[in-house]
Parts: structure tokens; sequence; C-alpha cells
């Protein structure tokens, strides 16, 4: 088939106009899909082309079809999840990023990609108040951030007994033990498994009503261990926001020999706050962390960082050698001895524009406004007759609960109709989990567009569903 010439300035301002739309109505639009999934589907569904379309028509077509499935995890009133908003400065990047075409792979074949990671890794370490020396790779969230931080630390305390996993696999390996608390976030034990190394093995320790690990029993559990060990500690539960006691838990861990890893997803970057780093107290003596920049960062999905402390241990667990690789010099960071891809996107352009753009004093505001706001709508809901927030808000997450705050089939009822309305309502979003073995309503606030007045107007609709849902059951004088 034979097309014109591609008029690349025409396809890129059209581009450019339908993305500038989509975000100066993403205040005012429903902070939800108007869609379900098999409506999208549906919408997507034809037979596979047998002949190619002119690309403005096939992004018109991308574009008509899409916006109706749209979620808003950049809308200034979504907080289902913890999610950051993709800031227009970090879009902009990550399109210069797409339009470059860079593999990191390495310095050869993308030296200014390589050279702006190596920047960026040391403006994190700095921002995050974590060894200047540690190693940073970046990948595509806090998943495969805890994966690598976890392979690299199944190698070195193998190694630390004279076992090569690396070389060897698990076969006939020591066994490791895992020490890890109820209630970290279901992508570490996503990497346990991952790594062989099991989520049903694990040694799980006691936490209190926040989620946080009980340092007695921390210990006894240490007490049980013999041979390699690796201890789990969390900033930010995802739920409560919750930090571990790493002022108690890290020295009992180091006395014992284990490795420790940070999974800091989102709560990392509380070391960024001088308002609120004394919530990740001793943090930084663990040996290794994992966080987002899709999260509090605000870059564009998707971008996370895996951080080592021991930069040969990282090295070790993720280098892919072949000889049509070009060697690295003495002293440089290659950027794919850390991460497990060879090819991959140049997250390293985002990350480096939005710290530019931010700045340290940019971030940590950021972070402060974020757990303020959060702790508004928290008091907001809190004065509601028969609401309750079941959470000390120290960061940026609040748990709610309808009806009553004791476990029950109508409490659970309540929460999950109430959470039904807000979403039906669209003036915000928000999305359940289980705390405690009773349902509650999340809110996350990480949405850089997000203000005061976005606050009130998340609070007065959730009292308006709250009120609808008494109303429609009855339950309005008993609670």
């Amino acid at each position: 088939m034979t097309t014109a010439p591609l008029d690349i300035a025409s396809l890129f301002e059209k581009a450019a106009a339908y993305a500038t739309a989509f975000r100066n109505s993403i205040g005012e639009r429903p902070q939800r899909p108007e869609q379900t999934y098999p409506e999208a589907l549906q919408a997507f569904e034809e037979p596979t082309p047998e002949s190619g379309a002119a690309a403005e028509l096939v992004l018109d077509d991308l574009v008509a079809r899409a916006t109706p499935g749209l979620h808003t995890h950049i809308g200034p009133r979504f907080f289902g999840w913890v999610a950051g908003a993709s800031h227009p400065a970090g879009v902009a990047a990550d399109w210069l990023t797409s339009t470059w075409g860079q593999n990191t792979g390495n310095h050869a074949a993308a030296p200014a990609a390589s050279a702006a990671e190596a920047i960026a890794a040391r403006w994190l370490l700095d921002l995050l108040n974590l060894p200047p020396q540690a190693s940073v790779g970046f990948v595509t969230g806090a998943t495969v951030a805890n994966f690598v931080c976890l392979a690299a630390a199944r190698g070195e305390v193998l190694r630390r007994v004279g076992w090569n996993v690396e070389g060897k696999g698990l076969f006939g390996a020591p066994p490791i033990h895992v020490i890890i608390g109820e209630d970290a976030h279901a992508t570490v034990f996503s990497a346990l498994q991952f790594l062989g190394l099991g989520y049903e093995r694990v040694t799980r320790v006691e936490t209190d009503e926040a989620g946080r690990m009980v340092p007695s029993a921390f210990d006894e559990a240490l007490a049980g261990c013999s041979g390699p060990v690796i201890a789990i500690m969390q900033t930010g539960q995802i739920n409560t926001g919750a930090c571990d006691p790493f002022a108690d838990l890290i020295p009992a861990a180091r006395d014992r020999g284990a490795w420790v890893h940070v999974d800091g997803a989102f709560g990392l970057w509380a070391r960024a706050c001088p308002a609120k780093a004394y919530l990740t107290a001793s943090a930084e003596d663990a040996d290794s962390w994992a966080t987002d920049g899709h999260k509090w960062l605000q870059t564009p999905y998707d971008c996370g960082y895996a951080i080592v402390r021991d930069a040969e241990a990282h090295r070790r667990a993720m280098t892919i050698a072949a000889s049509y690789l070009p060697p690295v010099s003495e002293g440089e960071r290659d950027p794919t001895h850390f991460v497990p891809e060879l090819s991959r996107r140049a997250r390293g352009f985002a990350t480096w524009a939005m710290i530019k753009h931010l700045g340290r004093e940019g971030i940590a505001a950021m972070v402060e406004r974020h757990c303020n706001l959060a702790q508004r709508i928290a008091n907001g809901l809190g004065a509601e007759q028969g609401l309750r927030v079941l959470n000390e808000v120290t960061l940026n997450q609040a748990i709610v609960r309808f009806g009553t705050d004791e476990p029950s089939e109508v409490g659970d009822h309540l929460t999950r109709e109430t959470i039904r309305y807000i979403q039906a309502d669209g003036t915000c979003f928000m999305g359940g989990a289980i705390w405690r073995g009773q349902w509650v309503m999340r809110i996350s606030v990480t949405s850089g567009l997000t203000t005061e007045t976005d606050a009130d107007r998340t609070i007065e609709a959730v009292l308006r569903a709250w009120r609808a849902v008494q109303e429609e059951h009855g339950v309005q004088k008993t609670v």
C-alpha cells in the first residue's frame, strides 16, 4: 500500500492539542471513567486491520475510543490509590524521551540518557538523605524496585555463607530467613515469590494498630532464625501511612547480621520534607530502599528506583554480560548493571526534569501540603455522626469507616455502599480496602493539582454520599 509522506509536525501538533484539551478539562470532568471495562472493550473491538490507515486518522480514532474509558489518576480529587499526577514538566520531558527513542542499555547506545540517570541518581540520594555511595536502578516502579533490592539482598546474604546464587541458583543453597511485618505491601510478597523465596515461608511479625512492626515481636522473630536473614521494613503503610520504628528495629537486625530492606514506595519521600522526615528517622541505616517516582515526585508512569547501599551486591544481582555490549570504563556507572532489563525506556530524563523543576524546596513543600490536605479531609469527615477516621493521619493516607467502627456486616455494607455512591457521583474518587478485618474507605492524597478547595469539595461529596446511604437504609437515627 502506498501512502503519502508522514507530516510529523501536523501529527505531533494534533497529539499536543488532544493532550492539552484533556489536561485542561481534568479538574471538571467526573473523577472516574465514563465507561466500564466491558464498554471500553466493545469500543475498541474490530477485526485485525488488513491495510494501514493515515497516522492522523489513527490518532483521531484512538482518542475517540479511549477518552470515555480514561480514569482520572491525574485529577485533583482522585484519592483512590497513591498514584501521583504526571506533572506537565515530567510529561513534556517524557514526550521528548519517546521522540528521542533512546534505549538506555549502556553509554555507547545512549550517552545523554545514561548521563541524565547518573546525575538524577545523585540528586535522589541527596534529596532522600541516603548514603551517597549507594547505587540506583531506574525501574518501572516499586514492585520491580523491591524485586531488584531483594535480589541484591538474596545474593549478598548467601555470598556471606559461601554460596553464589547468581551462578548456582537456589538448588542446594542454605535457607534464607525472611522477616516481614504483618501489614507489608502485597508487592513485597510478589518480589519474594519471583525470587524463589516464597511468600508463605516468611516469618510475619506482629504489628500495632497503625501497621508498624512491634519491636519486641521483631526481636523474637530474629532470635528464632539461624543462617542468612533478610528483614523487610516499610515507610508508609498503604492504608495508614505509618512507618516502622527503624531506630528500634535496624540495630537489632544489624546485631544479627541481617540485610535490612525498606519498602518506601511513597513514604520514603517523607525524608525529603523537613516537617515529616522524623517519621523515617534511622531508615538511612538500612541496606536497600525501594521507592517510586510516579507517586510523590509526580513523574509520568512508569518510574521507580531501586537503591542499594552496596553497589557491588547490586551489580552482582543485575549485571547482564554479552560480547556485543560495549565495555564500561573503571568507575563509570553502567545503567544496566542495576536493573533487570537490557532494553528499556530512558526514565532518567523525566526524573531529572521533575527534580530540576521542583527543586528541593518544591518537593518538600508538595509533600507537606499533601499531608496537610489529608489531615484537612480527615478533620472534615471525622466531625460527622456515624463516620470515623480510623488512623492518625501522619502522612497522606486516611482510612474511614461508616456506620460503626466495629467489625460487622452492617458496617461493611454501609462502607461499600458509601464508596459506590461517591464513585457514581464523580466529584471525587476513593476506593475501599479491608483493614483489621473490616471494610474501610481509603483516601490517598498525591496529586500535584489538589488544593484546599478540592479538599473541601471532597468533604462535601463524601458527606452527601454518606447521608444518602443513611436515608436509603434507614440508619440515620441509630448510628
